[in-house]
C-alpha cells in the first residue's frame, strides 16, 4: 500500500497566462465550428467587457477551480483589473484559495484512483480527493481552525461573507505564506467577493466550532440577505455591467438576480449587458447550472445582443478565453473600480441622494439594456 507521503508528492502547478500568448491561437478559431468557434466568440466579448469603459465585470465561480490549477490565472485578473467583483462557492475561496494562502497544497493524484482504487486507502491515511486531486485532510482542519480564529476575533453581530472574506483577505496580508491568492489580491484590490452558500466550505466547520464554543450566544452569524443587497448594491452603482461565469449553480443565479433585486427597489437597471458562461451541464435537466444565457433573458437578466455559451470543462476553456483578454491589453489602460468601497458607511447612501421607490413585480423581472443606459 502507498505512503501519505508517496500519494502527497506531486503538486498541482497553477497555470500562467502571462506566460502563454494565445490571441493568434484563439482569433483562429474564429473560422473554425462548434465550441472552438464560440470559444472565440466569448473571449471577444470579455475582451468588450474590458474595453466598455463603463462596464463593471463579475466574475463567478463554481465548481472545483482552484484545487484544478486555475488560482493563479483568478488571481492575476482581480490584481491586473480584469474584474471588479467575484461571486463564488465557498470551497474555492475557502477550501482550496485560503487554503493555499495559508501555505498549504493540491496533489495530482495517483493515477491508480482514477482507475478505481479504493477510496477507504485514503480516509485512513487522512487524505481527500477531488476526482483526480488529493489534499491532506489534516491540512483542511487547520483551515477550519483558522476561520474559527477570524470568527472569534471579531465583533459578534451578523456578517455579509463579503465582510467576513474581507477579514480572511487581511488574515493572509499578516500571516499568509502564498501571495498568489485570489482572497488577498482581492482585498488589497478591493474587490469584493461573495460567497451566498458560505457556510456549504471550510469556514461553515470553523462558524459552527465558534458558535458551538460560545454556547450559541454573542456569536458571528452569517447574513444571506445582506449579501444579496450589497451584490445589488453593485449593479445600483453600476448599470452596465459583464458576467463571466464559470460553471452555474448558486454563483450564477445569485448574480442574474440582482437586477431584478435592483429594479424592485425602484432604480433604473439595465440587463447585464454582457455575459459568458462555460459549463458542461446539459440545457435537458432544467437545471439553473445549464440554462441558456438567452433563457436568462426572458426573466429580464441577461441582454442578449452579447452573450455567449461555452460547452467545455473549464480548466480548457478559461486559460484561453482569460489568456486572450490579458495579451490583448485593454487592461492596460482599465480603470480600477475598487467595488469594495462601496461599503464603506458614507459609500452605502442613495445614488445621488435620491430615495428609492419600491416598484411591483410585474410580468417583465429587467429591462433591455441600451447602450449609454443609465
Amino acid at each position: 500500500m502507498p505512503t501519505k507521503k508517496e500519494l502527497l508528492s506531486r503538486t498541482i502547478e497553477h497555470i500562467d497566462i502571462s506566460k502563454h500568448n494565445v490571441v493568434g491561437m484563439v482569433d483562429a478559431m474564429r473560422q473554425m465550428a462548434f465550441t472552438a468557434r464560440d470559444l472565440q466568440r466569448a473571449a471577444d466579448i470579455y475582451d468588450r467587457m474590458l474595453r466598455d469603459k463603463d462596464c463593471a465585470i463579475i466574475l463567478c465561480l463554481a465548481g472545483s477551480l482552484i484545487s484544478a490549477g486555475l488560482k493563479k490565472v483568478f488571481a492575476d485578473m482581480v490584481r491586473n483589473r480584469m474584474v471588479d467583483c467575484v461571486v463564488s462557492t465557498g470551497a474555492n475561496i475557502v477550501d482550496q484559495d485560503f487554503f493555499e494562502g495559508l501555505g498549504f497544497r493540491h496533489y495530482v493524484a495517483d493515477e491508480r484512483f482514477k482507475a478505481g482504487m479504493d477510496d477507504n486507502v485514503l480516509r485512513d491515511l487522512h487524505i481527500d480527493r477531488i476526482y483526480d486531486t488529493f489534499i491532506d485532510e489534516d491540512d483542511l482542519r487547520v483551515c477550519d481552525e483558522t476561520t474559527q480564529k477570524i470568527a472569534d476575533s471579531l465583533d459578534p453581530r451578523p456578517y455579509s461573507s463579503r465582510e467576513f472574506i474581507r477579514e480572511m483577505g487581511a488574515y493572509l496580508v499578516k500571516h499568509g505564506k502564498n501571495r498568489d491568492s485570489i482572497t488577498q489580491a482581492a482585498y488589497e484590490m478591493d474587490v469584493p467577493i461573495f460567497c451566498p452558500a458560505f457556510s456549504d466550505c471550510s469556514a461553515g466547520f470553523g462558524l459552527v466550532a465558534h458558535q458551538h464554543a460560545r454556547g450559541g450566544q454573542n456569536c458571528v452569524s452569517l447574513d444571506s440577505a445582506k449579501d444579496f443587497y450589497e451584490l445589488t448594491q453593485v449593479k445600483i452603482k453600476n448599470p452596465t455591467t459583464g458576467i463571466f461565469m464559470i460553471g452555474g449553480g448558486v454563483p450564477k443565479n445569485f448574480t442574474q438576480d440582482i437586477v431584478v433585486a435592483a429594479e424592485i427597489l425602484g432604480f433604473d437597471a439595465p440587463m447585464h449587458k454582457y455575459a459568458v458562461q462555460i459549463t458542461v451541464a446539459d440545457v435537458r435537466d432544467g437545471a439553473l447550472s445549464s440554462s441558456t444565457l438567452k433563457e436568462a433573458s426572458s426573466w429580464g437578466k441577461v441582454d442578449t445582443a452579447w452573450e455567449q455559451m461555452v460547452y467545455s470543462e473549464a480548466t480548457l476553456a478559461t486559460p484561453l478565453i482569460a489568456g486572450y483578454a490579458y495579451h490583448k491589453g485593454a487592461w492596460k489602460s482599465r480603470k480600477q473600480l475598487r467595488l469594495g468601497k462601496l461599503f464603506e458607511p458614507k459609500a452605502a447612501s442613495k445614488p445621488n441622494g435620491k430615495t428609492a421607490t419600491a416598484k411591483p413585480r410585474g410580468n417583465a423581472r429587467g429591462k433591455l439594456a441600451t447602450a449609454g443606459a443609465k
